[in-house]
């Protein structure tokens, strides 16, 4: 039980560094359009893993600390802490909650039946849409100066964050569905 423990913890490690990788390398390869921040990137991929192989918690874990080194490394889009915390710390902590469909998927996954992939897509949809809220929140308070003349607050935080967040949805779903795929059942949980 101990050693399971201890390979969820290095597994959490292991996965967060692993995202800030995958993000960096899109974040060089200009998929970083946005003025403001947010780019389409793969960096959610190795977050829903450790979920779907560990849970929720261990999940909401990998993703703070993914959170955290962005901060830490500077990559943040800073304009205030309370900005930072909602933007880092809180969108991407929630995409652990994806962990929530991780029964579902291993015990479809043990029965050879296709539903995991509805289930592991579900997932990914979720926490996306949580993550989606923090960053349409964030919007509206510390970035509604950038809005068109004329322009709601709300609407354009809506179109801003969907313009990088639908993507990396898709992406991160057929990824997402590759590696589950690939991954030996006895290595789901």
């Amino acid at each position: 039980m101990k050693n399971r423990k201890n390979l969820a913890i290095i597994e959490i490690a292991i996965f967060a560094a692993l995202a800030m990788v995958f993000d960096y390398f899109c974040n060089v390869l200009n998929f970083k359009i946005w003025a403001q921040g947010g780019s389409v990137s793969i960096a959610m991929v190795p977050i829903f893993i450790v979920a779907y192989r560990w849970g929720i918690k261990s999940g909401l874990a990998a993703g703070f600390i993914f959170g955290l080194l962005q901060i830490i490394s500077g990559t943040a889009y800073v304009v205030s802490i309370p900005q930072v915390f909602l933007d880092y710390i809180v969108a991407f902590t929630v995409l652990g909650f994806a962990g929530i469909f991780k029964n579902h998927i291993q015990s479809a996954l043990n029965v050879d039946s296709i539903k995991w992939i509805y289930f592991a897509v579900t997932g990914v949809v979720f926490a996306s849409i949580l993550r989606y809220i923090a960053a349409v929140t964030s919007g509206v308070i510390f970035f509604s100066d950038y809005a068109p003349k004329g322009t709601p607050a709300l609407e354009y935080s809506l179109v801003y964050n969907i313009g990088y967040l639908a993507p990396s949805i898709i992406i991160c779903s057929i990824l997402v569905i590759v590696l589950l795929k690939a991954l030996p059942k006895k290595h789901l949980g």
